[in-house]
């Protein structure tokens, strides 16, 4: 029987992650450099695995259950280093894992999806486009991140993260996957939408062939996530430590480039296409709602489970400034979503923003003093975003019609629930 040349690339990738998991258990090393090389590298490939997979699994299961297990694994890999972390106690990293991952999605990740499908509309067609659309129930994703948003005010004015929090979080979540759910099938995505790695697992015919394919791809990606989270954070230190970079800075923008790029790549190839960009900003929308809730639920339940006892994790100045940006970010975020189209302006603002404050992490050393922020500038990028907030709520006001977007989605969850009968 022939194997084919996709089959080649999953039985290597395969056996490096284990090779690799193996090698830094049985063998740790005291040079740095090169268990931070190895480390990336499974990281990488463990993240491709689960996310082709996960890709593939979408045609093998009902899609309710194959939402949410897809949504489950793609946060895998930043679910491992976030664990880790919280493991470990080491709320600093905590904080900036968390805040880092999410800011990078959307100041990054949306603004990519829209220059991306506008350059290959230009190149196809071109035409420029200027705004990427949304559907009206899409107004589910808009709402579980606003809720879970205004639910950081709460965090923010008791300067804590208990596991109640969690908890609330979680429940957000969970109803979010569940509207999910009762909504009717997306027929959008064909199998030739797919890269050519998941295509390949999907047009394995044979189904029970195909789910057990599926599980040790998942069992192999998932378990190389957890040998190797431990190691790839330490080295993540030293090699901070040896470019001189803080480890802060390190573990809140590299730790989750890492993690996040493997399930990028996937929504960066449906832009392109210019039809599925839609699909493709969702997906970026989709992963900042899992990581805005269910990622942050899981760290004061670790926290706890490593105290022995449920315990509070106590937020300083810092830790305060980082979640009040990220949550302004998401205010933001929402207001652009909420008229069911992403802009050009949309787009160049969120990036322009990130940019500020990853180019000046904790102070705009041009600017003198200003009343109430200084020129601290996580503060004044806050600032910015809410009053941007509101003038976007104000100038699209008449096109933002949550109502109508909740009367859609209980149409169609009905329209389904009739079906199946």
């Amino acid at each position: 029987m022939r194997i084919s040349r996709h089959a080649y690339y999953f039985i290597f990738m395969s056996l490096f992650s284990v090779v690799v998991s193996f090698w830094l258990h049985a063998f740790p090393s005291d040079t740095a450099g090169l268990v931070a090389i190895l480390c990336f590298s499974a990281v990488i490939v463990s993240a491709l695995i689960i996310s082709w997979a996960a890709e593939a699994a979408e045609f093998s299961i009902s899609q309710g259950l194959a939402v949410a297990i897809v949504a489950l694994l793609q946060v895998v890999p930043e679910f491992m280093v976030e664990a880790v972390i919280a493991w470990h106690k080491d709320i600093d990293l905590m904080m900036a894992n968390f805040t880092g991952s999410n800011r990078l999605l959307m100041g990054v990740g949306w603004p990519l999806i829209f220059i991306t499908a506008d350059v290959y509309s230009r190149i196809k067609d071109g035409k420029k486009i200027d705004y990427i659309s949304l559907r009206t129930e899409n107004i589910v994703e808009i709402l579980a991140l606003f809720i879970s948003s205004l639910y950081f005010i709460v965090v923010l004015l008791k300067r804590d993260l208990q596991v109640y929090d969690g908890i609330f979080l979680g429940v957000v979540f969970l109803s979010y996957m569940y509207i999910l759910h009762v909504l009717p099938e997306e027929d959008e995505e064909k199998k030739e939408d797919l890269l050519a790695m998941p295509r390949a697992l999907v047009s394995v015919t044979n189904e029970r062939k195909r789910g057990i394919l599926l599980f040790v791809l998942f069992l192999i990606g998932g378990a190389t996530m957890w040998a190797v989270a431990d190691p790839f954070l330490n080295s993540m230190k030293e090699v901070a430590g040896a470019f001189g970079i803080g480890t802060f800075v390190f573990v809140q923008w590299v730790a989750p480039f890492l993690s996040e790029f493997p399930e990028k790549v996937t929504a960066f190839y449906w832009a392109r296409t210019i039809r599925l960009a839609p699909m493709a900003l969702l997906n970026m929308v989709s992963s900042k709602v899992n990581q805005w809730t269910l990622l942050v639920s899981m760290i004061p339940i670790v926290y706890s489970l490593s105290m022995g006892r449920v315990s509070t994790i106590p937020l300083d100045v810092h830790h305060l400034e980082e979640i009040l940006l990220s949550m302004m970010m998401t205010f933001y975020g929402c207001a652009t979503l909420a008229k069911l189209r992403f802009t050009r302006g949309n787009a160049i603002t969120l990036f322009i923003l990130w940019l500020a404050q990853f180019l000046y992490p904790v102070h705009f050393n041009f600017l003198p003093d200003l009343p109430i922020v200084g020129n601290n500038s996580r503060l004044i990028v806050s600032v910015i975003f809410g009053v941007l907030t509101i003038y976007e709520v104000a100038r699209h006001r008449r096109e933002i019609r949550p109502y109508e977007g909740i009367r859609e989605t209980v149409r169609l969850a009905k329209m389904k629930l009739e079906a199946a009968k």
